[in-house]
């Protein structure tokens, strides 16, 4: 299977062209088609993702020179809903280059167009990887940081790396059966043209708006009111999908707190006419929920306790994860990301 991470090649890029600028600010206003669920105003997580991979695309594509597959989305914070209607800010800027990754730093602001005051409601770490025209991972031109906060932003980049392999060793160790009685749900359906890019593949951001919507659903239906995303992470792409493909969302609360649902979501896919015994994982992410009244105050949510052995181990597993993030503690991609 072809391997999209390169992250820690020193090697020297080969420069196939001038570079664009490192960084990109794509502004636009949230519309009512943004939001997922009749009687709430408010973007789904889903189209922030999206909103978030197509700048870094954009950013990517335009400092390689050449069409980009997603890699990896990681420690994507949502902080606050943003309402439709806002004026939107995705702003992104590459943050290191390996020998063909490029990991980009994302940050999403919203505004009240009549008041016209931007703050921060999500971020994350996006890793895009350049590919030449046979498919095959190829040089990018080598980003130098130019002054102290550059230097600063790939040295958070590169405090990543660990826990990224870490967690995601940990998922792949992970099987996943029908031996559960946890909350689940899973959705079928085929790849539209409409969901690709122009290299022929599903976007990545319209991959996690399939996982956001099913996340949406098991979380709500097991908290019986609505719900919002906080929280994804270990978002790690293993092969593409075309149009046409038959897809399978499986997403599976994993545990609960107080107020949250933490879930495993896995994306399969396959020709159709291979049936579902054909399917091949495209991606895996684990999600965060919190159920929420009117006026976005957390409330508490149903207690899922793990019965079958399969449950015990993917709720100590989902747990393990926490522990990983606590023990590498990576340094803060935003200055403001502890506000």
């Amino acid at each position: 299977m072809l391997s999209y991470m390169d992250t820690q090649s020193t090697e020297k890029a080969e420069q196939v062209h001038a570079p664009a600028s490192p960084s990109l600010v794509l502004r636009f206003m949230a519309s009512p088609t943004d939001v997922i669920m009749a009687g709430t105003n408010s973007v789904h997580g889903g189209r922030v993702l999206q909103w978030i991979d197509k700048a870094a695309y954009a950013c990517a594509t335009g400092w390689s020179g050449r069409y980009c597959v997603t890699a990896y989305f990681g420690h994507i914070h949502f902080t606050r809903p943003i309402p439709s209607g806002h004026i939107v800010e995705v702003r992104s800027k590459i943050a290191h280059t390996g020998r063909s990754s490029m990991h980009i730093v994302n940050e999403v602001l919203s505004a009240d167009p009549r008041e016209g005051k931007f703050t921060r409601a999500a971020d994350c770490l996006v890793i895009f990887v350049a590919m030449d025209e046979n498919g095959k991972s190829t040089p990018v031109p080598k980003w130098v940081p130019q002054t102290e906060e550059e230097e600063r932003v790939e040295k958070a980049a590169l405090s990543r790396f660990e826990l990224r392999r870490d967690i995601e060793a940990s998922m792949r160790a992970q099987t996943y059966s029908a031996d559960s009685s946890a909350p689940e749900l899973t959705t079928r359906f085929l790849a539209k043209p409409t969901d690709v890019n122009w290299g022929g593949n599903v976007h990545g951001g319209t991959a996690m708006e399939w996982i956001d919507e099913a996340a949406t659903a098991v979380t709500t239906n097991w908290a019986g009111r609505q719900t919002i995303s906080v929280y994804a992470g270990g978002i790690r792409f293993y092969n593409p999908i075309h149009i046409g493909d038959l897809v399978e969302v499986r997403a599976r609360i994993l545990r609960t707190g107080t107020t949250s649902m933490h879930l495993s979501v896995q994306v399969y896919c396959c020709e159709p006419r291979k049936g579902v015994g054909g399917l091949r994982k495209a991606l895996h992410s684990t999600m965060t929920y919190v159920a929420i009244d009117d006026d976005f105050n957390p409330q508490p949510v149903p207690h899922f306790q793990p019965t079958t052995d399969e449950d015990k181990r993917l709720h100590a597993h989902d747990l393990s994860l926490k522990a990983l993030r606590d023990k590498y503690s990576p340094l803060p991609l935003i200055e403001h990301e502890q506000d």
